[in-house]
């Protein structure tokens, strides 16, 4: 993750945070007691494989002491987080039996989590989680446990697979978790692979210490500066996400507030933007808007109008056609709109540029810059089009709504004049399907009844 998170990096943020304190819903615990059940498996082949024999207690202590230390460390993630826990693990391979590792594993974290837990920070039921979250330990202990091979006796060539074993364990195990139970695409996904680079880092230094651990116990507390270290900086950088988020939040209800304004300001005009708000989002979904341009629809549909507040009532609400001055009034409507979002900063100032534009035409005759085709924000052409349809399917204080077929038309014939020709013909596509499911509705909802009446028909 950057140091400035993208937008679709700050939405899963703010969720695996907001998970973190939450009870675990029924879903979620199923798909995790799934995983868990598998991790049992799969650690009972390994002890299978590889029963436990004696070990020096002292070694393996102290360094599940540091494992513990080393999971309280942790670098939030989109996805959850991660930890250094290299620098207490590979020691901890060579201090202990490989089939006790996944269980050493699953203990310390665990325990890593329990101050969390007595604080009320983290739900009883998310401890489950340690379970699911210890599959990495099990890529390692499969490869030792394979080859017959204890890890001190091992050469690099083995020992690199152990590691690459345990870096492909952790990461299929974890995109599928998060596929199935968030919904998380791969590419999101892969682009969190940047912190086994600095699991490998850290390895090549626990390696140091795992190597003098059967020869001296106290060379295992040796990591424990450099998780201070990094201690510091988890908070810091967990501080900054916090306060990131929060701005956002701020930014959002700001916007809410201004479009609650909008609404008590005019009842048409409010109830009009939300309609701009649904149309334009199933046409930004229809185009494949990524997040960050999806928000910056959303709130430029609901907002385009803001600026209608610097507008004299009667001017808006006159029943007539508008004289020229009148026209000169209501277009300035946009740049007003622009001015009152740039002073609330943030993404509002990229919402700006999509309320000044609204009202750009496709050949370059709009305002207020006579931007022409592509130089108007893809965003700004999605609410045109959204705008003039829900304004000619609605009542107005001058006339009544067009009909469906008459609002159809209209856009037609304003393609590639006023409205981007491509933007109508996909808008298009969408009203379309929208009405074929309305019409459809009825017949489905008789078919539901004949279903329900079907019993009693045959009996």
């Amino acid at each position: 993750m950057a140091l400035k998170p993208s937008f679709e990096e700050q939405e899963l943020l703010a969720e695996t945070l907001r998970r973190a304190g939450s009870r675990m819903p029924k879903r979620e615990r199923r798909l995790e007691t799934g995983f868990a059940m598998a991790f049992v498996a799969a650690a009972a082949g390994v002890w299978w494989l590889a029963p436990p024999h004696t070990f020096s207690p002292l070694p393996a202590v102290m360094c599940l002491l540091v494992l513990v230390l080393a999971m309280r460390v942790r670098f939030a993630t989109p996805l959850g987080f991660t930890v250094a826990t290299q620098l207490a693990f590979v020691p901890l391979l060579f201090a202990i039996p490989v089939a006790i590792v996944p269980l050493a594993t699953v203990g310390a974290l665990m325990l890593a989590a329990l101050p969390e837990v007595i604080r009320r920070r983290t739900r009883p039921s998310r401890v489950l989680l340690a379970v699911a979250n210890s599959w990495f330990a099990l890529g390692p202990a499969m490869v030792f446990a394979a080859s017959g091979t204890q890890p001190r006796l091992a050469g690099a060539g083995l020992l690199t697979i152990a590691l690459v074993a345990q870096f492909l364990t952790d990461f299929a195990v974890s995109a599928l978790r998060f596929r199935l139970d968030r919904d998380v695409g791969l590419s999101a996904q892969l682009r969190e692979t940047w912190v086994y680079g600095i699991d490998a880092g850290l390895s090549a230094m626990a390696l140091v210490v795992a190597e003098d651990i059967h020869k001296t116990a106290i060379v295992a507390l040796a990591p424990l500066p450099l998780l201070a270290l990094l201690a510091t900086f988890a908070r810091e950088r967990r501080a900054r996400i916090e306060s990131l988020l929060e701005l956002n939040v701020a930014y959002r209800g700001t916007a809410l507030v201004l479009g609650d304004v909008v609404e008590a300001d005019d009842g048409y005009t409010g109830e009009h933007c939300k309609s701009v708000v649904r149309l334009a989002l199933s046409l930004g979904d229809a185009l494949g808007l990524d997040a960050e341009r999806r928000r910056n629809l959303e709130f430029g549909a609901l907002l385009h109008d803001v600026g209608k507040i610097a507008i004299p009532k009667e001017i808006i609400n006159k029943p007539g056609k508008l004289d020229p001055e009148e026209w000169r009034i209501i277009e300035t409507h946009t740049v007003e709109g622009q001015k009152m979002l740039d002073r609330i900063g943030g993404f509002m100032r990229s919402v700006g540029l999509i309320v000044r534009s609204h009202h750009e035409r496709w050949d370059g005759g709009g305002y207020p810059d006579g931007l022409v085709a592509d130089a108007i924000p893809l965003e700004a052409r999605i609410i045109a089009c959204c705008d003039s349809w829900n304004a000619m399917r609605t009542d107005r204080s001058y006339r009544k709504a067009l009909s469906y077929d008459v609002a159809r038309a209209e856009l037609l014939a304003n393609a590639g004049g006023q409205f981007d020709p491509g933007i109508v013909a996909t808008f298009l596509s969408v009203v379309t399907d929208e009405r074929a499911d309305r019409a459809a509705a009825p017949a489905r909802r008789d078919l539901d009844a004949i279903g329900e009446l079907a019993p009693a028909i045959g009996g």
